[in-house]
Order: C-alpha cells, then structure tokens, then sequence
C-alpha cells in the first residue's frame, strides 16, 4: 500500500496506539529543542524528575530569545541554562550564535528524523523532511528523560505546489496565501505535506519560510520531502552525509487534498492583528510606514537578508522609516558580511541587530503607537511587539524593503525595478558557531546547577478535588493566543524562571486587573471562545494562572498546544457541547462529581450546561493527579 511521507515518518516512530485521526499516540523522539524563554521551566522540570542524562539522541539549548542584559536575570538565566546542559548532557548554543531554528536546520537537523522543542515554530524543520512538533516545555522534558511524545493523530493535508513563483514573489507569499485561504484555524489537527513538481524550484530555506507559518494555520506541523534540494542544503552545510532521501509513495492519497500554483501568487500582506488577516499588498497601497523589520525564523536564510541588500544598494531608506536588520544567524551573519550585504544596508540606512529573535517576540525594536510597522514575522497578535496600541503588518523581503524605500506600503511590482536575482555561495562558513558539546557522562556528574537567587522552582500542584465551587474570573473571545495570556516582552522575560513575580503579567494585556481578582478568588474558572490559546507553546500561559488558582477553562474549542499544556499542569479543559451557552454561562460554577466525569470520561453538566473534553485515559490521569509531575511522582 502507498504511503505519504508523514505516515512513513510517523509509522516509523510509533510506540503507541493506530493511526487514526483523532486517536492519540506515542512518538519516539530522536532530538530535543529547547529555547531560553522557555528552557529555563524545562531545565527545572528536568530537576524535579531527577534526571541523570537526556536519552533522546541530541538536545540542544538554543539562548535566542532573552538577549536584552537590561539587569542581571537575564544573565542570570543563561549561567543556570549553561550548567543544565553541562548537567544533563545537552548542546549549548550561546547568546548570539542564532535564533533556534534556522540554527538547528545549520548544524543538526536530519532528514527522517523526530523532533519535539518547545517553541511552536519547531515545526520549520519539516523543511529537511522531519517531523518536527512544537510543545509545551513539560513534554520536551519528558521526551529528553525517554518517554513517548504523545500527540492526537492529525488528519494529513496534501497541498500540492505546481508552476513557479513569479518576479517579486516568494516563499512568503506562499504562506500567506494558505492563511489567505484557511485563517488561523485551518490547520488544526492537521499536518500539512507539501508535494509537486514546484518543490523543484523552492530551496530548504524557501521551505523553512512556509514550514515555519504553519504554525499559525494552527497545524500540528508541516512536511516537505528530503530531495535533492535538502541534499544541497546539507552539503553546504559540510553535512551531505547526513541526507537521506524520503519522498511520498507513488501513489500515495490523503485525508485532504490542495493545489496551488505558485505562477498565479501576488504579493500578499497580513494586516494588524493576526496572521491569517491576509490581503493582496495592492489593496493596501499608500499605507505611511515607519518601521521595516527584516529578520526572525519565519524569514531566516542568507536570501532573505541578501535580497533587501540588493533592493537597498545604491539607494537610501525614507527618512520617516527606521530600518532594522535582525540577522538570524551567527553563519548568516558572516556570510552576509563576506557577500558585502552588511556594508550595503548601513550604506542605506538600515540599523543592523544582534542575531536573535528580538523584535519578533517584543525584545526591543517595539513601535510607535499606531504607527505601520512591517515585518518580515510570523506573528502579528496585538501587543506582541512590546507596544500595546501597535499596527504590526506581516509580509516578505521584497515587500518589506521596497516599503523601507517609499515610506509607504507599496506593492514592489509597482517600483519599476527588475527584481534582483542575488548569487548565494555554494558553501557557507563552517566552523564558526559559538556552540558548546555535551560533556562526558563522568564529569556530567560533578556539575551543579548554577540557580541565582531569582530562578524559583514549580509551584506544587494539588490533585483535582471531587466538589469545586469557581467564580469565573475572566470571560474572553475567539483567538486568544498564549501572547495575551502570559505576554513576552522585555517587562515580563527577565522573569521566565520565578512563577510568582511573573504572575503579575497573565492576562494584563487583556484585563491588567486580572492578577488580583484571581489571587483574592483562589480557585476559579475562565471561559473562552473559539481557539483558545492559539500561537506560542509557551507553558506559563498554563502555568502562571494555574499557580494564580486556575482550575477549569471552559472555551467553544482550543489550540492544541495550549490544551495539551493546561493537562500537563492540571487545568482541565473542557468544550461547550452547544457553543451557543456561551452566552448563557454564568458568574459562578458549581462541579459535583468532578473525580469521576473526568475518571470516566463523560460529560458534565454544570448549572444546566453540558461540557465535554477530549482528553485521553492518559491525560485524564494527569489532571486528576494536578499535573504531569505529581503523576509521575506517584508511579516511582
């Protein structure tokens, strides 16, 4: 029997349960992602599960996100995050070798392989034909310590990719017009398996680019074949051994099925807001612009930066316009140097960064209150960018710098220029990253975990209680992502690691009043619409308001890495079975039975209102028990 390339990769790591949409089953993990913003809650996990060493075949720290040394937590938390890899047997990739992504693509990311980080846009290494999900933190954890990552078996989506990108259109657009097409919620419980004789024509970066965005279809990941175009990628790399050729079964069918091709594409923009607000550029011309931002892993690789050069050289940026290059890579970095881009955008005005995720997730680089910024992101949720009253619009390079140029929105076939077509070098530069090997096993042994005053620990997490009485602290609407939960940002980074200062934050973007109601209230319950906690993996979105009392979200659906992680700390997730009580919920709620309903897996009807959930046996243990953790610490 055929098969497509995601179920060969999955049946190749199936520990648990049938492929079967809807069911849940267990992976095998080969390598492990972790990021400063979230690793420092996983290095902690991974104390409190005692564990000696990582089993999965490679982790990696990547330290991208907290590079804003305003005080001393930041350092802080890169010195303990460096004595937990030592510890714990994990690569360490230090501040300013690169954003995790595309650094991970560079130097470890293999064809066939798995791969669970804690950062939603793991995903992009679906790019060299791995399947690669992004998670919450806890789960990472117990990957590293050799369990199963367990995940809902998504549909498989075929979006076949025919004819080739135009002049002045590329990899961008071509995600953009998926989320064109589908918004925000098309990909849920979904991978997507790009095939077609137009991957012939996209690169492994061109790939990484619609890879990454999948993310904000709300896919489980994305997954393109490793072909001769992930074979030069890896040769680049120094890494051609590496390669294994991986591609669909002739044949092969889906669960659904797309085409686009690539010929008919225009430049495409997402306006403020959110991703899947997506529009042609024409209809946005004329649009004053006074920020470009150049940069992050949605737009990582060395063509990226290379082409706004070219656009640039010769020419200067608006004066309204402040220009800001953020380059996502050490390698790139140098490479970009070498080519004499780096001269030729200072040359026209441009600001250039340290390598890292920075304005991406509100480090620095935060706009002007409702003033245009355009930015080549993946993410574009209100308040993201550091400015609450923020107009973040989202888009490719050429869009971008042609913007950077005019002032003004500008639809770059407009310019009158012939689009540039930028030589890249074969080979890139090697040996250059500031990346530290695991130690030996032995000396692994001797290292302490170096934790400053202001890293905390995890809050204890109670069982879940058979009688619960909740005032209902906070009622929100459709699309809340984890960014309005437990905001980014240079105010609330710093505090990563210590739970209880950053409690303070969860929720303000939405209600600032939220904190204290929450503590006065105790135990209480939050209600949500559709996609609840959509966007970033992050598990303080989870863990803060659980900490603040959080014992039950009732919403119309969720985002799959927010409902997983609200289990994983014993906050249960429950679903309207008539999305129209909404309307009818009340200010309190009154469970009775609770232990048993979840035990059995029934539905609950509460104050006249029927609720159900989709967890399995698996996590229903988990929230009874009041999280991942305690259950574990049950079974030793």
């Amino acid at each position: 029997m055929s098969s497509n390339m995601t179920e060969k990769l999955i049946a190749a790591h199936l520990t648990s349960g049938d492929m079967r949409p809807g069911e849940e089953i267990g992976l095998r993990i080969d390598q492990a992602l972790i990021q400063d913003a979230t690793g420092t809650m996983v290095m902690l996990e991974l104390e409190a599960l005692g564990l000696d060493r990582v089993h999965t075949e490679l982790a990696a720290q990547y330290v991208d996100h907290n590079l804003l040394q305003t005080d001393e937590r930041n350092m802080a938390d890169h010195v303990f995050l460096r004595s937990a890899c030592r510890r714990y047997g994990i690569w360490h990739s230090r501040p300013g070798n690169g954003v995790s992504h595309p650094t991970h693509m560079q130097y470890f990311g293999m064809p066939g392989k798995t791969l669970a980080g804690s950062d939603s846009h793991t995903c992009a290494a679906g790019s060299l034909g791995m399947l690669a999900i992004g998670v919450g933190g806890l789960e990472v954890a117990m990957a590293m310590a050799g369990q199963p990552l367990f995940v809902t078996m998504p549909e498989i989506w075929g979006v076949r990719l025919t004819g080739a990108l135009p002049p002045w259109v590329s990899a961008k657009d071509v995600i953009l017009e998926m989320l064109r097409r589908h918004g925000v919620r098309g990909g849920v419980h979904r991978i997507i398996e790009y095939h077609g004789p137009a991957l012939a024509t996209l690169s492994a970066m061109d790939r990484h680019v619609i890879a990454n965005m999948g993310a904000e279809l709300g896919a489980t990941t994305s997954v393109f074949p490793a072909d001769k175009q992930v074979l030069e990628f890896l040769r680049a790399q120094g890494r051609a051994a590496d390669h294994t050729e991986l591609a669909a079964d002739p044949g092969a069918g889906y669960d659904l099925e797309e085409e686009i091709d690539l010929s008919t594409l225009e430049p495409l923009i997402a306006r403020p807001g959110s991703p899947g607000n997506v529009i042609p550029v024409r209809q946005a011309t004329g649009e004053p612009v006074h920020q470009v931002v150049v940069g992050s892993s949605a737009n990582p690789g060395l063509r990226d930066f290379a082409v706004v050069a070219e656009i640039l050289r010769g020419r200067q940026v608006h004066p309204q316009v402040s220009l800001d290059v953020n380059p996502t890579s050490r390698q790139i970095l140098i490479d970009l140097t070498k080519m004499g881009a780096i001269t030729t955008l200072i040359e026209a005005g441009a600001r250039i960064h340290q390598t890292g995720c920075l304005g991406c997730i509100g480090m620095g680089q935060a706009p002007a209150v409702g003033r245009n910024s355009l930015r080549t992101f993946p993410r574009n949720f209100p308040g993201r960018s550091g400015t609450h009253d923020d107009s973040v619009w989202l888009c490719s390079p050429e869009t971008a710098a042609v913007a950077a140029l005019t002032g003004a929105i500008t639809d770059p076939r407009d310019l009158g220029l012939d689009h540039p077509r930028v030589p890249l070098p074969r080979t890139v530069s090697l040996g250059t990253a500031l990346l530290e090997a695991p130690l030996p096993p032995d000396a692994a042994q001797r290292v302490e975990l170096a934790k400053a005053p202001s890293i905390g620990s995890l809050p204890e997490l109670e069982p879940l209680p058979d009688s619960l009485t909740l005032p209902v602290v906070l009622k929100v609407g459709d699309d809340i992502s984890t960014d309005e939960i437990m905001p980014a940002g240079a105010r609330a980074l710093p505090y990563r690691s210590n739970i209880e200062a950053l409690a303070d934050f969860a929720y303000t973007q939405i209600d600032p009043d939220y904190p204290r109601r929450a503590r006065e209230a105790g135990p209480h319950a939050i209600v949500g619409g559709r996609n609840y906690g959509q966007g970033s993996s992050r598990e303080h979105a989870a863990i803060v308001p659980r900490y603040l009392g959080l014992r039950v979200v009732i919403a119309k659906s969720f985002a799959r890495i927010h409902w997983q992680n609200l289990a994983n700390f014993g906050v249960l997730p429950l679903e309207f079975a008539d999305e129209s009580d909404y309307d009818r919920i009340g200010r309190e709620l009154h469970f009775e039975g609770l232990r048993k309903a979840v035990e059995n897996g029934t539905e609950l009807t509460v104050d006249g209102i029927v609720l159900r959930h989709r967890l399995s046996a698996r996590q229903r243990a988990m929230v009874l028990a009041g999280g991942w953790i305690p259950l574990s610490r049950q079974s030793r």
